[in-house]
């Protein structure tokens, strides 16, 4: 049986590695606090929702095959949550009675036990899968779903289910272990097979008169233990093909539930998420998904998810269209949101190649080959490095591993050294990673270098700025603007050193500024 949950021809490799980037993504995007929201406290669901969310897919296929059984999910999450139960329940059950399946090695009547009891208590969670299949298949629309429950009533039918619990029954050997053996070289027992128990069903009056094989027995002493352990032995030989296929059995069954568990778990993930979304009046969205060779971007009211998770509340949200655009440079003024936007199109992409909702009105993007971040970061404690050296560093690993079609999000990157210089370092990176194909939202401060990208008026960028009020007020939006030559430090002094009729020193003020 297989589960084909996350893709629809196969199952999701657990052997597969994070990116080498995962913890950049996470710490640049604030991807922890989104994994918690998923998660509820429940560390499976947090080791699967990262897996998936930093594994996205890059084929389109699958993403649309993830969003229809996600809808699914989202209309009837109660039978969702049943589903998830099951495999739950079974691995419980395994854990409570300490059950697995003895090695190879192992005698064939301990492997045999074990794998008898793990069918027995799996028995009833089978039925109860399938009869939420029965009851509930019609409901979804999905084709994951309609896959799934169709295996699911092919696979346990009322035949198999039936056989399956009578073999159950019979291999608690109730009346002792039926064997035949033949007589081998040196009249070593060999050929032992395990033979059908003698027929209980039979009438009382063909019992009596049924042929009858003469029987020899003995009995052993309650202290013999060398002839208990040789007809042990005996007994395991002819038990040996019976116990290699109840175990074989018994470890399909454990690998269903196992791989259902997991793949559900990423739903239920999405189940948890879009449940505290609605308590906060979020709105969320199916995006709209293009090819890679697209160039496709467009959303009404994005936001970021992870700080509307931990603000509780409804945050800003943007509305932006960069259909065909290959860069996108965000200017303006401090604390007006720039760096918010850019987290936001990073978590929006994640979120979309791993087949979930997005956090807008609407969404519309390109699959990339894979994202990449570059967020400025504080100064190196043990001073082993510059921060400006530590910034090139950490651009070569991003340049070494991005592919053609992949997105790179910069925040104030190259802004450790003087303007000059970093705005030609920028232009060059920028313009190399143009070349090779590769996606750019880059938020800057240097004026310079968005000067000359805008003076170029290429087709291919499009100039976003963070809106300032003419009070100086920050409306936390991103609009379409061309660059302007100043971050309005002033603004934060005033918010900050100002209060009432308080007036600081120009030396203060000076102060102040250059720390903006």
């Amino acid at each position: 049986m297989r589960v084909f949950l996350l893709y629809p021809d196969r199952d999701f490799d657990l052997s597969r590695e994070l990116p080498p980037n995962a913890a950049d993504l996470s710490q640049d995007l604030a991807l922890d606090i989104l994994f918690a929201a998923m998660a509820q406290g429940d560390q499976f669901l947090l080791d699967v929702a990262r897996r998936v969310v930093l594994s996205g897919s890059d084929e389109l296929d699958v993403i649309l095959y993830r969003q229809e059984i996600l809808r699914d999910c989202l209309k009837h999450p109660d039978i969702v949550r049943q589903i998830y139960s099951i495999p739950v329940e079974f691995l419980e059950r395994k854990r409570k009675e300490w059950l697995w399946i003895s090695p190879r090695h192992a005698a064939p009547s301990s492997i045999l036990s074990g794998a008898q009891r793990m069918l027995e208590v799996s028995l009833d969670l089978l039925q109860k899968l399938r009869q939420i299949a029965d009851e509930h298949a019609g409901a979804f629309t999905s084709r994951g779903f309609r896959r799934f429950f169709s295996m699911i009533k092919q696979e346990l039918d009322d035949a198999y289910l039936a056989t399956m619990a009578k073999h159950i029954q019979a291999l608690r050997f109730p009346k002792g272990v039926l064997l035949s053996a033949q007589l081998g070289n040196g009249n070593e027992g060999t050929n032992y097979t395990l033979c059908k128990p003698h027929d209980r069903e039979r009438s009382w009056l063909k019992r009596i008169f049924a042929a009858r094989s003469p029987i020899y027995s003995f009995s052993l002493h309650p202290r013999d233990d060398h002839g208990a352990r040789v007809l042990g032995e005996l007994r395991d030989r002819g038990l040996a093909r019976a116990a290699n296929s109840t175990a074989q059995a018994a470890e399909h069954i454990e690998s269903f539930f196992k791989v259902l568990r997991w793949e559900l778990a990423f739903y239920m993930g999405c189940l948890n998420l879009y449940e505290q979304l609605q308590q906060l009046n979020e709105p969320i969205a199916f995006p709209q998904v293009a090819p890679a060779k697209e160039r496709r971007f467009s959303c009404t009211g994005l936001y970021d998810i992870s700080l509307a998770l931990t603000m509780k509340r409804t945050v800003v949200g943007n509305d932006v269209t960069a259909d065909g655009k290959d860069l996108v440079i965000i200017t303006g003024p401090n604390q007006g949101g720039k760096t918010t936007f850019l987290r936001s199109v990073g978590l929006a992409q994640l979120m979309m190649q791993a087949g979930m909702f997005v956090p807008a009105e609407s969404f519309s993007g390109t699959v990339c080959s894979g994202v990449f971040t570059h967020f400025k970061r504080e100064e190196d404690r043990t001073l082993r490095s510059g921060k400006f050296e530590e910034e090139l560093k950490r651009i070569s690993a991003v340049i070494d591993l991005i592919r053609p079609n992949g997105l790179v999000l910069l925040n104030e990157s190259f802004a450790s050294t003087n303007e000059r210089e970093g705005a030609e370092i920028a232009r060059e990176v920028v313009s190399a990673l143009l070349e090779s194909g590769v996606k750019i939202f880059y938020v800057t401060h240097m004026y310079e270098f968005a000067r000359r990208v805008h003076e170029q008026r290429a087709q291919n960028v499009l100039f976003l700025r963070a809106e300032r009020l003419a009070d100086g007020t920050r409306t936390f939006k991103v609009k379409e603007g061309e660059p302007v030559g100043t971050s309005y430090g002033a603004d934060l002094y005033n918010k900050i050193f100002v209060s009432g009729e308080t007036e600081r020193e120009g030396a203060s003020l000076s102060v102040a500024l250059d720390q903006a």
